[in-house]
């Protein structure tokens, strides 16, 4: 089973990538942001150091974070964001560990995607085999960002600017998917990296 992580700036397409990738191959894909809402659940790793630090004023009536709520309070406190990402990121390389092991057991997926915008600064290059990086230009990306999910101009700048460059992106990866033409275009790309891999028929 061969470990792949997907990278790439906000509004590049990841998820259109991991749809078609889904769809065509013997795979498990797991979205790192939803891993770590997972890792936040009542009994999951993080959630009461989470409750202990952010204080229980984050909790909804049923016990569980609000996403809210936290988020405001990260936002208000950089350092504050420093300890919850020095919680929730190991719990997430560990939850990401466990999948795979348990991949690899039952043996039946050839591959094995991570997707976070995030992987190379988190030291993912040591856990995968190789690194995708999915690439669109950034004006087709703030395109994306308008009509999929209304953000403001303000907010894709802040966005952006707080992710890596397009050289830091290049730099950290081993193969480039280009998404800023159609998609059968990237589905193309995918196609040709994975031909030499064998499958099982």
């Amino acid at each position: 089973m061969r470990l792949i992580g997907i990278t790439g700036g906000v509004g590049a397409g990841k998820s259109t990538i991991l749809e078609y990738i889904k769809a065509h191959y013997r795979c498990r894909v797991y979205l790192a942001d939803q891993v770590a809402h997972a890792v936040k659940e009542p009994g999951q790793p993080c959630y009461e150091a989470l409750v202990e630090l952010l204080g229980r004023e984050v909790l909804e009536e049923n016990g569980r974070i609000h996403r809210g709520r936290m988020a405001e309070k990260i936002f208000r406190d950089e350092s504050l964001l420093e300890q919850v990402n020095a919680l929730v990121h190991p719990a997430v390389r560990a939850y990401l560990l466990e999948k795979i092991r348990e991949a690899r057991e039952e043996g039946w997926a050839e591959l094995f995607f991570v997707e976070a915008a995030l992987l190379i600064e988190c030291g993912y290059r040591e856990i995968v085999d190789e690194m995708w990086y999915v690439h669109a230009g950034v004006e087709a990306r703030r395109g994306r960002l308008r009509e999929s999910r209304g953000y403001s101009p303000e907010k894709i700048r802040q966005i952006m600017g707080s992710q890596l460059t397009e050289e830091g992106f290049r730099a950290g990866s081993d193969f480039v998917i280009d998404n800023s033409g159609t998609p059968e275009e990237s589905y193309r790309q995918i196609r040709q990296r994975l031909e030499g891999y064998i499958w099982r028929q």
